[in-house]
């Protein structure tokens, strides 16, 4: 039995940003036609009564919460209050909206930052709320807390069936590339690609380059999130949200020389020790998903092959989102 059908209207909020439009082409890829999506300029995501009756007008099946306020460690230390209350108030009135109008089934993009800075690791669903959090990015952790918690509220209460993701770090097409301001993987395609451009001797990245991470492409999360869509729906009692990842890891000195290979600099990488490394290490456990039939499709490789072709290609249009 399918949870969703090809003839139910699914609205993806934030369908304009990497999540939401991989997710879109997922489902559309998959035979989901009925897709409704609205641009930013036509409505406020924060705007409480704008978005309840933009779900009166529009009359969802189904909802995709992708939209949100991101960004790396330096975008989270110099803005705390738009990463904690502009997310709030987006999620809010998403989850809220879409239970009083009725909406069948609702999945919520959390993220791994939700997770304790020194949860064991491989991390377990469990471990969320177990101790304190990271302070470069708790403002951005607490949000995500909060949506995930407003859906458990409301299933538990009320029966409304809302699901939560919590994807590892992520990259890939339609990312948003910033030296300073995005997270690990675009940040460095635009550190090696503009210094391969400009003949620069050394690249300066952020920290020790010791903390390791996992990353997933980010096609391979929509099509979890499908697949979630369509075949999970956990008894009351059970979590209401799943890891979605990988399963491994490596370093942040690994992976920039990985991508420093791939841009073609032939300089030197300079570690910056005096900025923040953030989580030492963030390796998600991935069993529960696993167990319920799903896995990665992307190695890393093709991965990174594909997200620097897509930085080429909107470099060349001058479509890069700075």
């Amino acid at each position: 039995m399918k949870y969703i059908s090809k003839e139910n209207k699914i609205f993806i909020a934030g369908h304009k940003g990497m999540v939401g439009s991989a997710i879109a082409r997922n489902l559309k890829d998959y035979g989901y036609s009925n897709l409704l999506t609205v641009k930013r300029t036509d409505l406020d995501l924060k705007d409480t009564s704008a978005v309840k009756n933009w779900y009166k007008v529009n009359k969802p099946d189904v909802v995709v919460v992708a939209a949100a306020k991101v960004g790396g460690i330096l975008a989270n230390s110099n803005f705390p209050v738009e990463f904690l209350l502009d997310n709030l108030k987006i999620q809010n009135n998403l989850i809220e909206g879409a239970w009083e109008n009725g909406v069948n089934r609702l999945l919520f993009l959390g993220s791994s930052c939700i997770y304790p800075k020194f949860a064991p690791q491989p991390i377990k669903e469990e471990s969320l709320l177990s101790d304190s959090l990271e302070s470069t990015n708790q403002w951005y952790a607490i949000a995500k807390i909060a949506g995930i918690k407003l859906c458990e509220a409301l299933n538990l209460q009320y029966g409304f069936d809302a699901i939560s993701v919590m994807p590892t770090n992520l990259y890939g097409p339609g990312d948003y590339y910033h030296q300073e301001k995005s997270h690990v993987i675009p940040a460095l395609i635009s550190k090696f690609e503009n210094a391969v451009k400009n003949h620069h001797k050394e690249v300066i990245c952020w920290g020790s380059g010791s903390p390791y991470r996992e990353f997933l492409y980010v096609d391979d999360l929509a099509d979890a999130c499908k697949f979630l869509l369509e075949n999970w729906k956990p008894h009351k009692k059970d979590i209401k949200y799943l890891n979605v990842g990988t399963g491994k890891d490596m370093k942040i000195k690994t992976i920039a020389e990985i991508i420093c290979k791939k841009c073609g600099f032939n300089g030197e990488i300079v570690w910056d020790k005096s900025k923040p490394d953030g989580t030492p290490k963030k390796q998600l456990d991935i069993s529960k998903i696993r167990s319920l039939g799903w896995e990665p499709k992307t190695s890393f490789d093709e991965g990174l092959n594909q997200t620097i072709q897509n930085y080429r290609y909107l470099l060349s249009n001058n479509e890069l989102r700075e």
